[in-house]
């Protein structure tokens, strides 16, 4: 009789335990073994060096190995593919420039593209944002982004400019430009930013345009020329290098990185990725040798906040595609 009693008093509470374990427990076992981070772009670029800052602390954080796999190429699309058909345990996420968000869903059918941006992934946080810097190979006759767009006015075609994929910041960007100047450039499209970068050190591509962060090195050692930068104003810490809005009026260029999931991937998952990212953020070593160094904005938030983020950047860069009928060739 007394057992009974007891079983009435004490039952609902065993039930409530029992119905609460299995939301608390893959969170409270994830990571189980190896996460791999895929990085839509080659080594070596901005979405990289993100990824592996990112992947480094969180693998010291977990006590498991965070493997960093770089799937360049198809405009980041053969990255987000493999992210969208992962199994949604946390244990593969993905790391991606705004294009591999915002426009591709603008410029390539569902059937195409191979993933939807809200039905087959989860979106963690976003990471940094950037500038991007106007830079020219040192034998292009050129001291100045007026001179540069003089020049391929002069001689329209001929000025060629890498990327890092089609639909990239990079790419993107260009265009913009193309549309507020009139001006006519070539595009050479890359895996990712730094084999873009090489050739245009190397004299094989004239310009692109790369994060600041990315070819300060480069810049003091005479390897590339920096003509802009893609900020409203002059950066404090480059207050000899022109803002592009200073030629271009309302001109700005730059481009942001997030991390995701593939969706199901359970809640308790996705905001235990969430909370040790943004603390990883706010760590003074992060911020001084990689946020502040690299000339990074960090922009964590929560996973609702960065999914609204994501669709107001579709929707507004989807109306800048179609009132400049901008044209992006896959």
């Amino acid at each position: 009789m007394e057992d009974a009693k007891l079983m009435n008093r004490v039952g609902p509470f065993i039930l409530l335990a029992l119905l609460c374990a299995p939301a608390a427990a893959p969170a409270q076992s994830f990571p189980a073994r190896p996460v791999t981070l895929i990085v839509t772009a080659a080594a070596g670029g901005v979405t990289d060096v993100v990824a592996r800052a990112v992947g480094q602390r969180l693998s010291e954080r977990w006590g498991q190995q965070v493997v960093i796999e770089n799937r360049g190429g198809a405009g980041h699309i053969l990255g987000a593919q493999a992210v969208a058909r992962a199994a949604p345990d946390g244990h593969t996420l993905m790391v991606a420039e705004a294009a591999t968000y915002v426009i591709n869903p603008n410029v390539l059918p569902r059937e195409k593209l191979g993933y939807d941006v809200e039905r087959d992934l989860v979106h963690i946080t976003g990471l940094v944002r950037i500038h991007h810097a106007i830079v020219t190979t040192p034998s292009l006759p050129v001291s100045s982004l007026g001179e540069l767009i003089a020049l391929a006015k002069e001689k329209p075609g001929t000025v060629t400019y890498g990327t890092a994929g089609v639909g990239s910041g990079p790419h993107l960007n260009v265009v913009r430009l193309e549309h507020a100047t009139g001006a006519r450039f070539v595009a050479v499209h890359y895996r990712g930013a730094t084999p873009a970068l090489t050739d245009v050190i190397g004299g094989h591509t004239d310009m692109m345009l790369i994060s600041v962060g990315s070819v300060l090195g480069q810049r003091q050692t005479g390897q590339v020329k920096m003509l802009a930068i893609g900020s409203e104003r002059r950066l404090p810490s480059l207050p000899d290098v022109p803002s592009a809005g200073e030629t271009v009026p309302g001109y700005t260029a730059g481009t942001w990185f997030g991390l995701s999931a593939p969706a199901a991937t359970p809640p308790e998952i996705v905001m235990k990725i969430n909370s040790e990212v943004r603390e990883i953020m706010t760590e003074p070593a992060i911020r001084e040798q990689f946020v502040d160094r690299q000339l990074y904005e960090p922009m964590t938030s929560s996973p609702e906040e960065f999914t609204r983020f994501i669709r107001n950047e579709i929707q507004r860069w989807g109306a800048v595609i179609r009132e400049q009928h901008l044209q992006i060739a896959h």
